[in-house]
């Protein structure tokens, strides 16, 4: 049985001495706008909801490099693979329609009956090309920090070997390493009933996404996050009583206040009451 019940979520999140999401285009410095707000994309959210859900054993598509576990180099690899996908003929339009490799995807996959995805395809010898566009019932927003934030920048230097026996020094290498000082970070995010419907989404499904939330970082260490750099404060969790919900979401997510020091203030919907999970 599909969701029951419409979902809205927050993230409170703390980031100190780290770089929480960098851009490529600008050498790798944290994102943030003109205003110095800064900003955690919702492709880098879901990256790591998507690993956290793998660290628990779930299916996941769209894996990380660091976290393939089939040794699939692409997702049409994955995707077309007879044993760790759905196999070919599942998106060959003359042995198979669309609805029933759809079907097939959201059952084998956690986060494609989630977030949704576009499986596009190429011509073949003996078929056309196809497309086929999933819309998964979970959103999330992008997570902007409360008040502006200090970006800090350091140079740094890597000697490397030259060629030969190793010896011989080569030059120095210099670059930048960019940080937040501090920045408290709010997501919100939401479940469809509606879109649930069409993927297979279930009420365990949604459960399954609440309990990775709140450890988040767990497990995400590197050299630009290290460990405990990055913590969720808290997990806001609203269940509607229906369908269709008892709010709009940007009134409830509206109801959400958090302060620079990533205490918050809750306002009162009737008949809505939220679930505080503290983070890990």
């Amino acid at each position: 049985m599909s969701l029951t019940k419409k979902i809205d979520f927050a993230l409170i999140i703390k980031v100190k001495n780290a770089n929480p999401n960098g851009d490529p285009l600008n050498g790798n410095r944290p994102r943030a706008d003109f205003a110095g707000i800064g900003e955690m994309t919702d492709v880098c959210l879901k990256r790591k909801i998507r690993d956290r859900l793998q660290d628990n054993g779930e299916s996941i598509f769209v894996q990380s490099d660091e976290k393939k576990t089939d040794g699939m180099t692409s997702l049409a690899n994955r995707a077309k693979d007879k044993d760790v996908g759905l196999g070919p003929d599942a998106f060959n339009p003359k042995k198979s329609n669309k609805d029933d490799t759809t079907k097939q995807a959201c059952e084998k996959w956690l986060d494609v009956r989630s977030f949704g995805q576009v499986f596009a395809f190429g011509k073949t010898d003996d078929a056309s090309g196809v497309s086929i566009a999933i819309r998964g019932p979970v959103t999330i927003q992008s997570a902007f920090s409360v008040e502006s934030v200090n970006i800090t920048s350091t140079q740094i230097t890597k000697s490397v070997s030259g060629e030969g026996d190793g010896t011989k020094k080569g030059s120095d290498t210099m670059g930048m390493k960019h940080r937040i000082d501090h920045g408290i970070y709010v997501a919100f995010g939401a479940m469809s009933p509606q879109l649930a419907e069409r993927t297979g989404f279930t009420d365990d499904d949604a459960e399954k996404i609440k309990s990775v939330l709140p450890k988040l970082f767990e497990g995400d260490a590197s050299s630009a996050r290290p460990e405990g750099s990055m913590r969720v404060l808290n997990l806001i969790w609203w269940e509607h009583n229906c369908k269709s919900g008892q709010y709009s979401s940007a009134k409830v997510h509206g109801s959400l206040t958090v302060n620079p020091d990533g205490s918050y203030q809750l306002e009162t919907l009737d008949g809505l009451i939220p679930q505080e999970i503290e983070g890990f």
